[in-house]
Formats: C-alpha cells, sequence, structure tokens
C-alpha cells in the first residue's frame, strides 16, 4: 500500500492524474489535496468520488500545520505536487498570489515532508516528491529556419522523429531558467526550491516541464476552451497581437501518463521535459477550432472566421515555446498517444456534449456548490 498525496488534483491536469491512479492502482491510496479555487471543480472527478482507495481534503498548500499533519495522519510516502496558480494574465495583475502559492505555497509541501519523513526510521526510503513545472521557465525561442527555409518546416528531433517546427532550438532539462513573466518566475523559483531540497537535505524529488496541456475538463480561460465556447456562443475570438506565438501542444491524457511512468520510474533528483512535439502558431489552432466546432454543429466549416478579433499584444509575450522531450522517450519508453488533429476533435467534442459542465464554470455555480459542501471541513 502506498498513501500518495496529489496536489491541485480537482484542477485540470490534477484531476486527470488523480483519476488515473484511482483507477490503475487500486491498492494505493489517493488523497486528493485542494484548496478549491476557481480552478478547482471536484465536477471533474464525479466518476472516481466513491472509490474506496480516494479522498478528498480541502486544504490551502500554504497552510503548514495542516499540510504536516494531514501527511503525518495519512502517512504520506509521495508526494505530486500540481497544485498552482497557472494563469499568465492572472500573474500580470496579481504577481503577490502567484508568489504566496507556487513559491511559499511548495516550501510549505516541502518542508512539511522534510519533518515527517526524517522521523521515520528508515528516513527517506521508498519516498518521493515529485514536482510538475512548466516549459515557460525556460523564457522564448527564436523562430529560426535552415537555408532560408521558411517556417514551420520538418526537422528531425535528437529523439530521431521527424515532425514539423518553427526553429531549430528547443528547450532542453539542462538549459538555463530565463522565466519572462510573474507566472513563470514564480514556477522557476519553486523548482529551485524543490532542488535544493534534494542538494540540501537528501530529499528524493524529481521535476518535469511540459508544454501547454489540452483536453476536457480545463478551465475555460485558458485558449482552446474559451475559444470553443466563444465559437459555440458566436462570441468574439481575441487573438493577441497577429496570433504569430508558437506553442508545443501535448493531449492531457498524455501528460498523465507520463506523470505516472515518471513518478515511478524515472531517477531522483533528475529533471525531464514533457512535451509532442506539436508546434502550432496561435492563429492556426484557432482557425482549426472554428472549422472543427463549426463541422460538429452542423455550420458551414469556416462561417465564424469573422469572429476573430486581434487585440493589443500580451505584456511580455513570449514568442516561442518548443519542448525536446527525447530524454524521457529514450530512458523510461514514453512518448505521445494522439496526433494534435485527433486530440483537438476529442476535445472539441468533450466540450459540446458537456455543455453543463461548461455552463455551470463560466458561470460560477460550481464554486457555490462545492463551498457550502465543504464550508465547515
Amino acid at each position: 500500500m502506498k498513501n500518495i498525496i496529489i496536489t491541485g488534483g480537482a484542477g485540470f491536469i490534477g484531476s486527470h492524474v488523480v483519476r488515473l491512479f484511482v483507477n490503475k492502482y487500486p491498492k494505493y491510496k489517493i488523497i486528493n489535496l485542494d484548496k478549491l479555487t476557481y480552478a478547482g471543480n471536484l465536477a471533474n472527478l464525479k466518476d472516481i468520488e466513491d472509490k474506496p482507495n480516494y479522498k478528498f481534503v480541502k486544504m490551502d498548500i500554504c497552510d503548514f500545520d495542516g499540510v504536516l499533519k494531514l501527511i503525518q495522519d495519512e502517512q504520506v510516502d509521495g508526494i505530486i505536487h500540481l497544485a498552482a496558480e497557472s494563469h499568465v494574465d492572472r500573474s500580470i495583475k496579481d504577481p503577490f498570489t502567484f508568489a504566496q502559492t507556487n513559491v511559499m505555497g511548495t516550501l510549505s509541501l516541502l518542508q512539511a515532508a522534510k519533518a515527517y519523513w526524517e522521523s521515520l526510521p528508515e528516513k527517506y526510503e521508498g519516498k518521493r516528491f515529485y514536482h510538475i513545472s512548466t516549459d515557460e521557465v525556460y523564457g522564448a525561442l527564436q523562430m529560426t529556419h535552415p537555408e532560408g527555409i521558411e517556417p514551420p518546416f520538418t526537422t528531425k528531433a535528437s529523439s530521431g522523429k521527424h515532425h514539423l517546427a518553427y526553429g531549430e532550438k528547443f528547450f532542453t532539462e539542462d538549459l538555463k531558467y530565463q522565466p519572462h513573466s510573474p507566472y513563470s518566475a514564480a514556477k522557476a523559483s519553486s523548482d529551485h526550491f524543490v532542488r535544493a531540497f534534494h542538494d540540501t537535505f537528501g530529499m528524493p524529488t524529481i521535476v518535469t516541464n511540459c508544454s501547454n496541456n489540452y483536453g476536457p475538463y480545463q478551465f475555460p480561460e485558458k485558449l482552446i476552451p474559451l475559444f470553443i465556447n466563444n465559437i459555440r456562443h458566436r462570441k468574439p475570438l481575441p487573438v493577441y497581437g497577429k496570433g504569430e506565438n508558437v506553442r508545443d501542444w501535448l493531449y492531457v491524457v498524455d501528460h498523465a501518463r507520463a506523470i505516472d511512468v515518471i513518478f515511478h520510474e524515472g531517477k531522483i533528483a533528475e529533471t525531464y521535459n514533457i512535451g509532442g512535439f506539436n508546434e502550432w502558431k496561435n492563429i492556426d489552432i484557432i482557425k482549426v477550432l472554428i472549422n472543427t466546432v463549426d463541422r460538429l454543429l452542423g455550420r458551414p466549416e469556416g462561417a465564424d472566421m469573422d469572429l476573430i478579433t486581434y487585440v493589443t499584444d500580451r505584456a511580455g509575450h513570449d514568442l516561442r515555446y518548443a519542448i525536446d522531450s527525447t530524454k524521457l522517450q529514450k530512458e523510461l519508453g514514453w512518448e505521445p498517444s494522439l496526433q494534435f488533429e485527433e486530440g483537438i476533435e476529442k476535445t472539441v467534442k468533450w466540450y459540446l456534449d458537456n455543455q453543463e459542465w461548461l455552463d455551470n464554470v463560466t458561470s460560477g455555480d460550481y464554486q457555490k456548490y462545492y463551498s457550502k459542501m465543504y464550508n465547515n471541513h
């Protein structure tokens, strides 16, 4: 029996990780620790909430005493840490909250885990602190191209696989950090604390940096679910700048699969980059979304292209992110299972088939329901 805390388990990526672990490992006890901020929604986990190996605890990761007591009471062997403020636009408006949650919250978890594990006869043996981070800590990549060929062009990654890319350089695990937003700066700081606890105290830690995720249950402030909902209601689609920014996209279930493999088989003190070798300009993704939503709603394909509205670019908007996940593929055998077009089709269908979930989230009704339920806990 392993007792594992998954922080942020009611959020987008966290709920997929919780579901995977609860279903795949019936002998594990999975404790979902979530503060239930606006981005946390227990409706994401309706299908597993009654499983005998699942427990939800409403708690702020910054509550050191509460976190320590929980770790002690549940005799926790492992922590998979996803809880974080993650929306760049919000970090620009309120950097203090991002520093508090992402930095001090991570430090609270580290210190509590250290206190409990060092009190045990076996100390750190069989324990693991796994911290999930972002590719944004690396800064930005330029759109470069060989021999005058305009991107995107076909290139071979160090894994040996060919894919379309907008530049010749990629984020690798040995790159120095160059965060450009309050969000990425807070995540970078938390990454440093995790590694410092290994170097100073010998804590068994792992860090992963992942590219943009998409898929079911994503809060509709993020590009893909926001635009699916806007297209559905024929609302404007606000595009930063000219929509030229490039991101590497990964289907969220593939990220959860990677977390599973790394938690169980990854080497202590290592960093693994998780990505899809799947670069898209924002404007091209938006056009794919419009065509897909229109088709699935029975509208003429491309009928809603006129919803695209260009707005002033975001402050400090990084031009290009691109992850090289060769290390993860070669050492642990993980690779993405879905092509982007297939993943987008599944994602759009999910949001259109789950309009009640989407309406509850956009209206805020989910918060009222769960705040009442857990008000006295």
